[in-house]
């Protein structure tokens, strides 16, 4: 070991630290090298605290109901001749959609209507007889008996005609229900009896159904504790609801709230709302499950941070504040609520104040930053509801 030293000793005097490279702690160094300074600080992205006004929207599940829905069941007995609709076509009220045979009740109406005749008749002639009796008891030509039988005649015959005319009246109505129409502007459903088939009036099951898609009606749920906040807003304004599709991003429609329901489920604590859309582009369906959510108001002129920035920790939430040397601070917040994308602050920051948006997991109080880029704060708006 001596004399690998002594050699090294004389090799450092011979070509001195001037060579190629040098031995410093038993490793070779390239002589002349300067180290590489390490950058410390932390990437993240910025964005600012901003006043602005941010709507109070409630969200619930809902159901999508027709505003009339109907099952057509035949009235009368008979054979089905004629189904004059196809399957999903829309209807104005009083259009044909089916036909029972009606001969039979055609001759039953034609029936009735030729007793009506021949008791009329017989009226014209018992009243006739009536006139005569009645000139010849005042010349004591005729008992006054037949006077009265007469009388009687004509009552029975009058009382006769109003029979006959509640039976023409019923075989008008039965006469009528052989034409199924639509009792209302809807779509046709599917159709479950064909032509030619024998229908009766107690039949459970319906030729077609009909429902009115346009308008169209979503019922929802809240918690019971919005409805006094609902009640007074609606003293105030129209509400507007909007609806979306099952992954809560797709807007199916816009419309108005109805009516809260007359009671709360105390079951489960909630009250259930009803609201009516236009439906004009048909994306709305009966029995359709929907997201929707009902805007309550505005709150103006709040101080609002986007979600991204705000942090969980063991004394409540907070945020990581810029400061004008590029380090960061811990800053505790107070917010009021959650809409979409944006955080109402009650508390903690100021309109303009600049805080981290991403990049926090590498952060705590007094890390040097670099701000990447700036992003802007979500505006909350009122049209979107998201």
């Amino acid at each position: 070991m001596l004399v690998k030293t002594k050699f090294v000793r004389r090799f450092i005097r011979r070509v001195g630290c001037g060579a190629a490279f040098c031995f410093v702690a038993g490793a070779p160094v390239i002589a002349g090298a300067q180290p590489v300074p390490q950058d410390s600080r932390v990437p993240v992205t910025v964005t600012k605290a901003v006043r602005q006004d941010v709507p109070i929207w409630l969200r619930g599940l809902g159901t999508v109901q027709a505003n009339y829905a109907v099952q057509l069941r035949p009235r009368v007995d008979g054979t089905l001749t004629q189904v004059p609709v196809k399957e999903g076509q829309g209807v104005k009220q009083g259009d044909l959609l089916a036909v029972i045979d009606p001969r039979p009740y055609q001759a039953a109406l034609d029936t009735a209507v030729a007793k009506k005749q021949q008791d009329q008749a017989q009226l014209s002639n018992a009243q006739a007889d009536l006139a005569r009796y009645a000139s010849l008891v005042r010349k004591d030509f005729a008992s006054r008996q037949q006077l009265d039988t007469q009388q009687a005649l004509v009552k029975q015959f009058s009382a006769a005609i109003l029979g006959d005319d509640a039976q023409i009246e019923a075989a008008q109505l039965n006469l009528s229900f052989c034409y199924i129409t639509s009792p209302f502007d809807g779509r046709v459903g599917l159709r479950n009896v064909d032509p030619g088939n024998i229908v009766h009036s107690a039949e459970a099951t319906p030729i077609i159904s009909v429902t009115q898609i346009q308008p169209i009606t979503v019922t929802f749920t809240l918690p019971q504790d919005n409805l006094p906040a609902i009640m007074q807003a609606m003293a105030k304004h129209t509400l507007d609801v909007v609806v979306y599709a099952s992954d809560n991003t797709t807007e199916l429609d816009r419309g108005v709230l109805l009516t809260p329901d007359n009671t709360i489920d105390i079951t489960t604590g909630t009250i259930k709302l009803k609201a009516t859309f236009a439906n004009a582009h048909d994306t709305l369906w009966p029995g359709q499950f929907v997201n929707a959510r009902l805007l309550l108001g505005t709150d103006t002129n709040v101080i609002a941070v986007a979600a991204p920035t705000v942090q969980h920790g063991p004394n409540g939430l907070f945020v990581y504040q810029l400061a004008q040397d590029n380090t960061v601070k811990v800053q505790p917040i107070q917010v009021v609520r959650q809409e979409g994308d944006v955080y109402v602050v009650s508390n903690g920051l100021a309109d303009g104040t600049i805080v981290v948006a991403t990049g926090q997991s590498r952060l705590q109080a007094g890390t040097r930053v670099s701000v990447r880029e700036a992003q802007a704060t979500p505006a909350a708006s009122t049209k979107s509801g998201s």
